[in-house]
């Protein structure tokens, strides 16, 4: 059931005078194949999702999954706060050719830890490719407690869970509940390491745009028992990761991306482009890194 253990890229979702971008889209997959990432996630907070409509969301997931043609997973953002629209779109996006689903908790309507189960079990139970759960609770209000974790764990097409509540705690509590069946990720590109010491088996990253290569051999290094090259790649990367964070994502990443050339610097309102300090932090950190000169 565990769609993949590595580095899954939480791609951006390029625009171009107001419409997605697939020329740059398919550079964009073309790379991170090439660059050794273990797998693509459509559509998700990077991807700018909540502001794709449902065609777009559908047509972007499919032409992914086809330009990407099997080499790696892709695994589509499919979360929603109306449950029956989330049912909509995971059979949609399946469809479309997704792998498996990132479903992000519900948001705005802040339901109770039972309606969260419900809500996972009625997607879960309507699609017959793996979910992966999605907490963020900085974004949606809404935190997946490890109890919920260890009962939602038990169905047989949730297959692991994006954890991104900062809190180190939860996630060693809930590391007591992965198996073989259950993949625990890290969403926080600076605790990545910290993740795996406890059985993480990767990570959905957003420093992974723009250092695929290197978020992928940190991972597999300490998969492979290199753990000590793993800390020291991490404490490396983390100014790096603090600059994709300077103001809320994806601003940063994408204004990245475009300095290093790889997508046009464009957003959809509400989202806008970085203010100059931040922008000369995120070219700082990209030239001490050597993504760019």
């Amino acid at each position: 059931m565990t769609l993949f253990k590595g580095a899954g890229v939480a791609l951006v979702t390029p625009f171009s005078q107001g419409q997605v971008d697939y020329e740059r889209l398919a550079g964009l997959l073309d790379w991170q194949v090439s660059s050794g990432i273990d797998a693509i996630v459509s559509c998700g907070t990077t991807g700018e999702a909540s502001t794709l409509n449902d065609e777009e969301h559908i047509n972007t997931v499919k032409f992914t999954a086809q330009a990407v043609n099997k080499k790696v997973p892709v695994i589509a953002g499919a979360g929603s706060n109306d449950t029956a629209h989330a049912v909509f779109m995971g059979q949609a996006l399946e469809q479309a050719g997704a792998d498996g689903l990132l479903v992000v908790t519900p948001y705005y309507n802040k339901c109770t830890q039972k309606g969260l189960m419900k809500h996972y079990e009625k997607i879960a139970d309507s699609v017959d490719i793996p979910i992966i759960l999605y907490s963020v609770p900085g974004r949606t209000g809404v935190n997946i407690s490890p109890s919920s974790v260890k009962e939602l764990a038990q169905h047989p097409n949730i297959s692991g869970i994006k954890e991104a509540s900062g809190n180190m705690s939860q996630v060693v509590e809930i590391a007591r509940y992965i198996s073989d069946d259950f993949a625990l990720y890290s969403g926080n590109d600076d605790m990545i390491v910290p993740l795996l010491s406890v059985g993480s088996v990767g990570a959905i990253s957003t420093v992974a745009n723009v250092a695929p290569s290197d978020t992928s051999r940190m991972i597999h290094k300490y998969l492979d028992g290199d753990t000590r090259e793993a800390m020291e790649m991490q404490l490396a990367m983390k100014p790096l990761i603090d600059a994709m964070f300077v103001e809320v994502n994806p601003i940063p990443v994408k204004a990245a991306l475009s300095m290093m050339d790889k997508i046009r610097p464009e957003y959809r309102l509400p989202l806008c482009e970085a203010d100059n300090l931040s922008l000369y932090e995120i070219m700082t950190q990209l030239k001490d890194y050597g993504l760019i000169k």
